[in-house]
């Protein structure tokens, strides 16, 4: 049986796009501007940590971290990423979505700290309180995912949901990007301080005491702007959603949105009551009936593009060192390393990244989700073969900049496509009682897909014959932007299950306001 929807909610649908809403975008995206930092930071202090805790000065070649360690450090905090999803996801729904809210970003900020203040100074010590805490990180990182999106989606009205919950995500290419231009500033900062020889004059002088220094403040750096907006989501109220829908308070929603707004809305007695058939769970035939094909399309694609999206991002650095656009590390000192290696990603941020999703929000209520999905795993796909097939002539001196531009491409459509739209539409096609849920089991389904693209990714693509040491010989980095063209593949395949949400009210979407008998077949497009 089909009821009506409540009054406050169809007062947050038809909404005027308003001060609040970019609040929300502001309080929301610098959560996410602060789990971006911290999740690929790492990625560009990871040659830096080599040189200072493995260097042997008997060796001819700077120190680099050992295959395990390695792994271990770029991949931990995505497992404590996919830990806190799945967690914070299931409390937001039982709990509410503000009272865990502001948990899950004093844990971002203590553990980013405690990353930097990692003990002592030798490598066991310095590498095993690393990942302790960066696996803590990741937990309140993860909780971030599922409960920005589910807040996000509903607070803004039906015409521009999309251009706001892509806005919060979009957050993450300028933390990716601050972390970059921190890393640049740090490094120029102290290489004109501290002056030091390039490795192959003097190994132990190239890297210099104060290095140990570089690495911890850029790792602690970006937590500043995500501090500064906690006292804000906690002035946040709860979403009008959880409260009606599934706390069943409909007279303190309107009161809270009335607030929020800056109108009056008018409240039925009647509204209290839920709508029939809305009580089954997760695991029951009726979910399954509903938003089976919903989940697995949600969890399949960006399980599909984190595969892709993490193995490039984390080891930019190495693709861009195999195709020659960073100088040999013995022709260069620690803090040298450091710095071209944040220039070069910077300029595939700035090029590639941050543009692709600010695209997403321009367009994503205009061209709408599914198409936009569907566009950006076929560029991927198209670039990474555009790559793979002339790689051993991109990779020769003087044809870097084709690689380049290709390479930054890929990352422009993987924003302006999947990487956005796997992120907002498990936000919008679930149930409210399940929505956090629901969002966190198909994040935490990506992070798996990232762990894999983090872990595979580095053994995969090391050299057939002469693979790096520590490493087993690999399929070669040619081959494995073959496997990545081919996962790009099978994410447009599964696209094809993605519904689309353009337009359509939470509800509409969910069917929350439908019973069993009235319930239709979960549709595609």
């Amino acid at each position: 049986m089909a009821t009506e929807q409540l009054n406050v909610l169809k007062a947050l649908d038809v909404a005027k796009t308003q001060l609040y809403h970019f609040k929300a975008v502001v309080i929301a995206g610098m959560g996410f501007f602060t789990d971006a930092y911290d999740l690929f930071c790492i990625a560009l202090v990871t040659k830096l940590l080599g040189r200072i805790y493995y260097t042997d000065p008997a060796l001819n070649e700077p120190g680099h971290l050992p295959a395990n360690v390695s792994a271990a450090v770029n991949g931990v905090a995505l497992c404590g990423t996919l830990a806190g999803q799945l967690f914070f996801g299931w409390l937001g729904d039982k709990l509410g979505r503000k009272s865990v809210y502001g948990f899950t970003l004093i844990l971002m900020v203590l553990c980013s700290i405690a990353s930097g203040l990692s003990f002592g100074h030798e490598a066991k010590g310095v590498m095993g309180t690393l990942c302790f805490f960066r696996f803590w990180l990741g937990f309140g990182v993860g909780g971030d995912y599922p409960l920005s999106a589910t807040i996000m989606s509903e607070y803004a009205n039906k015409k521009t949901r999309g251009t706001f919950i892509a806005a919060v995500f979009a957050m993450q290419g300028f933390g990716i990007l601050f972390g970059t231009i921190v890393t640049i500033i740090v490094s120029s900062a102290f290489r004109h301080a501290f002056p030091a020889p390039p490795f192959y004059i003097d190994a132990a002088a190239s890297i210099g005491p104060e290095a140990d220094y570089v690495w911890r403040i850029i790792v602690m750096f970006g937590t500043i702007p995500a501090a500064l907006t906690y006292y804000w989501r906690m002035k946040m109220p709860e979403t009008a959603r959880y409260t009606a829908l599934i706390a069943g308070n409909t007279k303190q929603a309107t009161s809270d949105m009335s607030k929020v707004l800056n109108k009056e809305i008018s409240e039925e007695a009647a509204q209290g009551e839920r709508a029939t058939g809305d009580t089954w769970g997760l695991f029951s035939r009726q979910f399954m009936k509903r938003h089976g094909v919903h989940l697995l399309a949600t969890t399949s694609t960006w399980f599909l593009l984190d595969v892709a999206f993490y193995s490039q991002n984390l080891f930019q650095k190495d693709i861009f060192t195999k195709i020659g656009w960073i100088p040999p590390a013995k022709t260069m000192n620690a803090l040298e390393e450091l710095y071209r290696i944040a220039r070069a990603q910077a300029l595939i941020a700035l090029c590639g990244t941050v543009p692709g999703y600010w695209f997403t929000v321009a367009f994503i209520d205009i061209i709408g989700r599914f198409w936009i999905q569907l566009m950006g795993f076929t560029m991927m796909t198209i670039f990474m073969l555009a790559i793979a097939i002339p790689y051993d002539y991109l990779v020769k001196p003087g044809h870097h900049t084709g690689f380049v531009v290709l390479y930054g491409l890929t990352f422009f459509f993987a924003n302006f496509g999947p990487n956005s739209t796997t992120f907002i539409v498990p936000a919008e096609i679930f149930p409210a009682r399940l929505r956090s849920t629901c969002h966190g089991i198909s994040a935490a389904t990506g992070k798996a897909g990232a762990i894999i693209g983090a872990f595979g990714f580095l053994y995969a693509s090391q050299d057939q014959k002469k693979p790096e040491t520590g490493y087993s010989r690999g399929i070669g980095m040619r081959n494995a932007l073959f496997v990545l063209a081919g996962t790009n593949f099978l994410g447009l395949l599964f696209s094809l299950l993605v519904p689309e949400s353009k337009g359509k009210s939470l509800e509409e979407l969910s069917k929350e306001n439908v019973g069993d008998d009235d319930a239709i077949a979960p549709t595609g497009v």
